[in-house]
Order: C-alpha cells, then structure tokens, then sequence
C-alpha cells in the first residue's frame, strides 16, 4: 500500500475504533435512521438510488424525509430545501431530490441538527440519511452500502478513491451490487445483497452532440451515451459538482460552432448546476438515470422489519 494510503487508512481505522467503542458519541434522532452510502468518493448512484427507496416507500405509504450535507452549497447550517431554490443555496444533489420525490429535505453540515429540525417540522415515520456511511455521529437503524466494480480495484484516499477499506462493508445491513459482478469477487460475506440495474434514459439526442457532465466518474456518463446510439462530436468534463458560469457556456457554445455539433446532452444534475444559463444552450437534452432494484418488495420488508425490532428509545 502507498505510504499515503496507509497514514490515511491508519487516521480512518483510529476513527472507527473511537466509534465502535463509544468514546466518539454517536447522537441520536427520534425517529429511525435509514442511511445510503458508499465506500469511495463518488459515482456509486446513491442520489438515483435515495430516490428509488423514496418511491418504493411511499408506495407503502411510509413518510419520511431525506437528511444531506447539501455539499457545493454555498451557504451554511440547517436549512430546509425548497424545490424552488439554486444549487448554491441547498446543493445539487438535495435540490434534485427534493424536485424528484416531493418530499422533504433538509441539510446542514450536522445531520442530527438536520433531523432534529426535520422532527419538529414534519413528524415523518424515519429519516433516509444521504451519503452516511462514514457520517457515524448520527446513529442509524440501517445501513445501505451501494457498491461499484471498480471499488475492488480501488485504492484508499488520496491515492485512489476509497474513503475506507472493504473491511467497512462489516457496518452494513444490506449491500448493493451491480448485475452481473459477483458477491466472491466483491468479498462479501454473511451479508444481504441486492441487486441493481442503471439504465441512462436518453430522449431523441441532437446528431454529434457535445455531451458534458460534472460528475465523480465521467468517463461512466459518457460511455452510457455512446451505449444509447449517439456519436458525441466531443465530451467535456468538469469537476464533480460544478457551478457553471458564462465563460464555460461560451466555451461549450464555441466548441459547438467549430465543430458543427448539433445541441449538447448532459445529466440531470448538470441541469441543475447550470441554472438559469441552462437556457443558451439549446438544444440540450437532459438524460435521466433509471436504477431498478431487484426484489424491491423484499428490501423495504427487511428495512421496515429491522427498524421494527430496534430497541425502545428513550
């Protein structure tokens, strides 16, 4: 292991061990704590996926709110997210979902202080918590560790991407692999798995587009988009949450011009980011990404049933 990797592994392993023996306090909500994470520093789907789970609950007519970080924001504490709002006031991530469910969400850099205001204001049945994984100073009642191929071959931070070792997959309650990889090569053991599909929902595309992102993985995006039939004239990426500016719609806008591209794609959350400058480049296609659990029905049974026997709070 690289020296770096190593002094970071031995920082996160000292951390945990804090956690695990109670001398770092894990705070408590009233309400029961679903949280989705992963193990590395992105492109795992957890915002497609937190939106699956939302759907999937409220077919079963469980309310619940969705506790974030709101990171890229641009302002600080617990705010309440308002569908309406920017990227800079609430993130990327949180105003996405906030569009898509319909249902509450709150951020702030304390995830407890965030619930705790979600509990005053909207009484849900339990809280999902965004990106929790390593965010152990709020307890949780579930653990979702979404996985990715290319976490097995990965590296921990700041060499490679991992934000912990496979050793961290011992916290989970249940486990999501992509089709296709399998549970050995995964080195999953005595854990529940799931299953999902990703599928980039692609609408009539412009011919050679430029197709552009700002995501942790980029290169995944791009690769979906020539999946879908399209001959992108170039791609383009930007750092993973990126707040565009006009200088960079003028770049995508020259690019276009002198390579005789026809209109750009880009994702969801790009549409986002881009905000009101989204209107000058047209045509732009905004592609969706579909994530299909396998056995939903039995994911949210063994959730709702964990949650069921935690113990009485106090």
């Amino acid at each position: 292991m690289n020296p770096l990797s190593a002094l970071y592994g031995a920082g996160i392993g000292l951390r945990n061990r804090l956690f695990d023996r109670g001398v770092l306090p894990a705070m408590r909500l009233e309400q029961p704590v679903v949280s989705v994470g992963n193990l590395s520093t992105g492109g795992a789907g957890k915002t497609p996926f937190v939106i699956a789970l939302g759907e999937l609950l409220k077919e079963r007519g469980v309310s619940f709110d969705v506790l974030s970080r709101g990171y890229g924001r641009k302002t600080r504490g617990v705010r309440i997210v308002d569908p309406r709002g920017s990227a800079s006031d609430f993130g990327d991530e949180p105003l996405l979902i906030a569009r898509k469910l319909g249902a509450p969400v709150v951020v702030g850099e304390s995830r407890y202080e965030a619930g705790r205001l979600a509990e005053q204001k909207f009484q849900a049945q339990l809280h999902l918590l965004d990106d929790g994984l390593q965010h152990r100073s709020l307890a949780r009642d579930f653990d979702i560790v979404l996985m990715t191929e290319a976490d097995l071959q990965d590296a921990l931070l700041p060499i490679g991407r991992l934000r912990e070792p496979m050793s961290a997959l011992r916290r989970a309650d249940a486990i999501l692999l992509p089709q296709g990889l399998a549970v050995e090569s995964a080195r999953i053991h005595e854990k529940p798995v799931w299953r999902v599909t990703r599928e980039l929902v692609l609408a009539e595309a412009p011919a050679s587009p430029i197709v552009f992102c700002g995501l942790a993985r980029p290169e995944q995006f791009f690769a979906q988009v020539r999946e879908c039939g399209v001959a992108p004239a170039a791609e383009v990426a930007f750092r993973d949450h990126h707040a565009y500016a006009d200088r960079e719609i003028q770049s995508l806008l020259t690019m276009k011009s002198k390579l005789g591209a026809q209109g750009f794609v880009t994702t969801e959350k790009d549409g986002i980011n881009l905000g009101a400058l989204r209107s000058q480049l047209e045509p732009l296609v905004v592609a969706t990404l579909k994530l299909t659990i396998d056995h939903p029905v039995t994911l949210v049974d063994t959730i709702l049933a964990r949650i069921a026997e935690r113990k009485p709070r106090s």
